[in-house]
């Protein structure tokens, strides 16, 4: 049984979403608050499982409300947003960076054709996160425009050409953190594959260009490969390659459920740029992305994914593990380290340089989970 604190300041949108969990068996309504102040004393005298948390409410916003939980009473946190206003995206982003798991849409009416699809949505995700163990997020004070200092980066193999990232649960707040660490002029493009609701993609673009030095826009097709250009996917649409100089947006059937699907971006990168390809798994439930990535390995390309101690989730990046996939395991901000290296390689050597990195890193004592 998974026990839900629902947070939301409008009466009718709460019995909507308490109704919509009450309908399926395994989930129980623990409370329900009618704005961030209640919604943490309430969540440290329930221990709900899972908290689903409006953004805009009065007396304390679910911004400061999540922020509050995960540094007093860490619980897992669905944030539930009713605008596509790419403002309140970005709030809805900064409290995923603060440690909430996961971004849906407010679910419509029942007299809407959306709303078998959107109370779906809501109860998986629900179910999902209330498996995720979470950790406290402290406070962090730096200087304002401050930026991570990077370690010591290991050997580079290959120079890379091209670098394919997949992310899912606790994704935006990862590639948040791993952009950040990339300089402006970072001489190589990056497309990403972030799974999330549709809507939230221009919000997520937005965010992340208030973060990171690389300009980060919506793939579009047919458009040019630039360096120090980040290409996400946008909603509906497998992001790829034409070749390796254009972006393809493609409207084939969904991968294992998903459009855009990671799978297609690593073949299509695999094929188009071969050894000097480098794919990126990130956190994330699921497999989405092991299907692609022998056209990666096959045309001598390298497959680094994200380790268990820095992943919200090791879902994705686990299952290339066990599939046998993975070049290098490293922590995020390892990772970070790393594609600095590839981008400057000037020449190629033996993978045999990466496995003795990723023995050496983890050997090393894990960092703690970053909050931003």
């Amino acid at each position: 049984m998974v026990r839900v604190l629902v947070a939301e300041d409008s009466r009718t949108v709460r019995e909507l979403i308490t109704a919509i969990l009450r309908a399926d068996p395994e989930i129980r309504i623990a409370g329900e608050a009618k704005n961030g102040a209640e919604a943490l004393a309430m969540t440290k005298s329930l221990r709900p499982d899972v908290v689903t948390m409006d953004i805009n409410m009065p007396v304390m916003d679910g911004f400061e409300a999540t922020k509050r939980i995960m540094i007093e009473v860490p619980t897992p946190i669905i944030i539930v947003s009713g605008s596509l206003d790419v403002r309140e995206v970005e709030v809805s982003m900064q409290a995923l960076r603060l440690g909430a798991l996961a971004l849906v849409a407010k679910p419509v009416g029942p007299g809407s054709p959306e709303f078998d699809e959107a109370s779906r949505q809501l109860v998986w995700t629900v179910k999902a996160m209330a498996e995720v163990r979470v950790v406290h997020h402290w406070p962090v004070r730096t200087a304002a425009g401050s930026r991570p200092e990077a370690g010591k980066p290991p050997t580079a193999p290959t120079k890379t050409r091209a670098v394919a990232v997949a992310a899912s649960t606790g994704g935006p707040a990862a590639l948040a953190h791993l952009l950040s660490r990339l300089p402006a002029d970072f001489p190589v493009p990056i497309l990403v594959v972030q799974h999330m609701t549709k809507g939230f993609v221009h919000g997520l673009v937005a965010w992340l260009n208030t973060l990171c030095g690389p300009r980060v826009k919506v793939a579009e097709d047919g458009e040019r490969l630039l360096p120090s250009v980040v290409y996400v996917a946008g909603d509906d649409g497998h992001l790829g390659v034409a070749s390796s100089t254009h972006i393809a947006v493609s409207r084939e059937s969904p991968m294992d459920g998903h459009r855009p699907s990671a799978s297609h971006l690593f073949a299509s990168v695999g094929r188009a740029f071969g050894a000097s390809a480098t794919a990126i798994v990130l956190t994330g439930m699921g497999r989405d992305g092991v299907a692609g990535l022998d056209a990666v390995r096959n045309a001598g390309g390298r497959v680094i994914v994200q380790d268990a101690a820095t992943s919200v989730v090791f879902g994705m990046p686990g299952a290339v593990v066990e599939a046998g996939l993975a070049d290098a395991i490293l922590s995020l901000s390892a990772i970070g380290d790393y594609l600095i290296a590839l981008a400057e390689a000037p020449q190629a050597n033996t993978r045999n340089q990466e496995t003795r990195w990723s023995e050496s890193s983890s050997s090393k004592t894990a960092p703690p989970r970053p909050s931003g």
